[in-house]
């Protein structure tokens, strides 16, 4: 299978580490919007001006695009979708039935296939919980996250006009995740599951007062939590904040029974020492399946709910059964 890379900030970087570990990933280069030739690439792999990537439309069956949600992916992957197989880790999941819709229209199109909200949430977390409410039809979904460095929003306040740079913590409100476990059932309300800690590096002379109101009242990343701003130099981010760790919990707590006398919780955790590394992983997986898919006839958008599992893995449907069953 032969990819290429979208996009080279941590998530790309993630992507070129993950290829060395799948055999039957061949990575052709690395496409920037930077000039090409101030890329050092980790493993010496080719990077080109992403103005060119049309130039490469026969060598690539599948393109994995390392973007931002808040604005670059939007616009990237249905506009590359035209003309590439496609898998993206769109992260804002209030928004995706409508970034499903554009991406779906282009692929549909263009007869190629797409994959989008590929990673661990949304990706790995969704996947479980879709599984966990099949099986137990009579409960409650809780996701927690953190604590950890959320790509996404990290990258959505360094969008904010006058912010350098910048790292966002989630951190899960520890007595909500214990009435969780206790399969209380609790009815929580989102501000009541985390809270929000933001670490900025302010541009020199920007108004600390609109940009910290412009995170805390950002709708589908900020507004809905309750959310800390501290505003530190680069040295101190550099120093006490370069590691970008994360993950979380999915948990469903159901009754069964003819009079719903018996309680199950079923969990599913993560902990990730690198959250771009992880999903990253999680992109090479998807975009296995989507070319597969492809191969077979398939085309338009897809989500992780549209992929079989054999699908995702380098071994055999044999090999699978003898040894994965």
């Amino acid at each position: 299978m032969r990819i290429a890379i979208y996009g080279y900030g941590n998530l790309g970087r993630g992507v070129e580490c993950a290829v060395k570990q799948n055999p039957d990933v061949e990575l052709i280069g690395v496409f920037t919007r930077r000039a090409p030739e101030t890329i050092k690439t980790l493993t010496g792999i080719p990077a080109f001006s992403a103005n060119d990537v049309l130039n490469y439309k026969d060598q690539i069956d599948a393109l994995i695009i390392c973007g931002g949600s808040a604005t670059d992916l939007p616009k990237m992957t249905p506009t590359l979708a035209e003309s590439f197989n496609v898998v993206d880790s769109f992260d804002a999941h209030a928004n995706i039935p409508a970034h499903f819709d554009k991406v779906d229209a282009a692929a549909q199109k263009s007869g190629h296939i797409a994959l989008i909200s590929a990673g661990w949430d949304p990706g790995m977390f969704s996947l479980n919980r879709l599984y966990a409410s099949a099986i137990l039809p009579n409960g409650k979904d809780y996701t927690f996250w953190g604590r950890g460095v959320s790509q996404g929003h990290s990258d959505a306040i360094r969008r904010v006009p006058g912010v350098a740079d910048a790292r966002q913590y989630t951190v899960p409100i520890e007595s909500a995740l214990e009435a969780v476990r206790s399969g209380a059932c609790p009815e929580l309300a989102t501000r009541q599951k985390h809270l929000r800690e933001c670490y900025v590096v302010a541009e020199k002379g920007a108004d600390l007062n609109a940009i910290e109101t412009a995170i805390k009242t950002m709708p589908n990343y900020f507004a809905d939590y309750d959310t800390t701003v501290a505003f530190i130099s680069q040295e101190e981010l550099n120093k006490n904040h370069a590691e970008l760790p994360h993950g979380g919990f999915v948990i469903r707590s159901g009754k069964t029974g003819l009079n719903n006398e018996h309680n199950h919780t079923i969990e599913y955790k993560l902990t990730l020492d690198s959250n771009p590394e992880f999903t990253s992983c999680a992109l090479i997986a998807f975009a296995r399946a989507i070319v597969r898919m492809h191969n077979r006839g398939v085309v338009g958008c897809k989500t992780v709910f549209d992929v079989a599992p054999a699908d995702l893995s380098i071994l055999s449907p044999e090999e699978l059964r003898a040894h994965m069953l």
